[in-house]
């Protein structure tokens, strides 16, 4: 738990150094919470002066109407300075790997980019994007009122499976409609719930769901309301054995987040950060993790961010006059 402390002091450092400095350029300090999280789940330094020269030098590359001239710069700027030892190189792959979505059928805007960074470790980034589509686009099939940009990001990470489509979703759609059956409010939430589970190589959905119903009845227990808006980070705990054994030092994480003043009206997104930081020691401390799954919770993370940043990103963009199109 000490470590987890630390990785808290480091989150509120840097969150204060941020929303300082930048403080008439965003207006949504959640923006600011996912930037600092990246650092410290990534393990990343942090250093506010290459932070501005990064964000400053991602508005200049871009044009006059490009959303990364809003504040979603920032968020840019985080996810490849806490990626890539040379984030400023590092740029001109991750919008070959935009445009490479935009040719295959992705709209221009945030949930693009962010699918883009996912886009970045692919080599034939054409085929990949084809493929996250293609998901997509069954997905949009299955669900057509509840599918819309803010599940690239996630359809992108299921492309990684490189699985077939149709089985892929068949996948999907039992996790969705037995989580239904088992008291899970139908919904975005509850699709990027079964979104995220699909990616764990567990052949056999029955144990995560088992573990997933589970985990809501001890959230009960621990008097956390299971609401719909924490069904995703439900499905990583599941991905941690004997998940529910997790959840009591997960709470004391977000009643010390809920305490400090700066983040005490974000409770939904302090659930996130604990679950976050919980499991982000826990992969530091990879023996507490069994063997076979430590790839996948670092792909879980990436998921779990990738959706995180996805929606903030979103509400920001959406309430702010510098959001544009491209």
């Amino acid at each position: 738990m000490n470590d987890v402390i630390g990785k808290i002091e480091r989150y509120k450092d840097i969150y204060l150094q941020l929303k300082s400095n930048l403080r008439w350029k965003v207006s949504d300090n959640r923006a600011l919470m996912m930037a600092s999280s990246l650092y410290v789940t990534s393990e990343r330094d942090f250093d506010i002066n290459h932070f501005q020269k990064l964000s400053d030098f991602i508005k200049n590359e871009v044009g006059i109407f490009s959303t990364l001239k809003s504040q979603l710069r920032f968020t840019i700027a985080a996810m490849l300075d806490t990626r890539f030892s040379n984030p400023e190189g590092a740029f001109a792959d991750f919008s070959e790997s935009y445009e490479a979505l935009i040719e295959k059928g992705f709209n221009r805007g945030v949930y693009s980019y962010i699918a883009a960074m996912v886009l970045c470790s692919h080599e034939d980034k054409a085929e990949s994007a084809s493929l996250a589509m293609r998901i997509y686009k069954k997905m949009r099939e299955e669900h057509f009122f509840l599918t819309g940009q803010s599940d690239y990001p996630l359809a992108m990470l299921l492309a990684e499976r490189n699985q077939e489509v149709d089985s892929l979703i068949v996948r999907i759609e039992d996790f969705y409609n037995t989580l239904d059956q088992k008291g899970f409010r139908k919904g975005n939430d509850l699709q990027s719930m079964s979104h995220i589970l699909s990616l764990h190589e567990n052949p056999d959905p029955n144990e995560l769901i088992s573990r997933c119903t589970t985990l809501y009845d001890r959230m009960q227990q621990l008097d956390i309301k299971p609401k719909a808006s924490l069904y995703p980070q439900l499905a990583v705990l599941s991905f941690l054995s004997e998940s529910e054994d997790h959840l009591s030092a997960i709470k004391d994480i977000r009643e010390t987040l809920n305490a400090e003043k700066q983040f005490k009206w974000h409770k939904d997104i302090n659930f996130m950060m604990a679950v976050s930081f919980y499991i982000a020691d826990k992969i530091e401390h990879s023996s507490m993790v069994e063997t076979s799954l430590y790839t996948t919770m670092e792909t879980l993370i990436q998921a779990q961010q990738a959706a995180s940043v996805a929606a903030i990103s979103g509400a920001a963009a959406a309430g702010s006059a510098g959001g544009g199109s491209e």
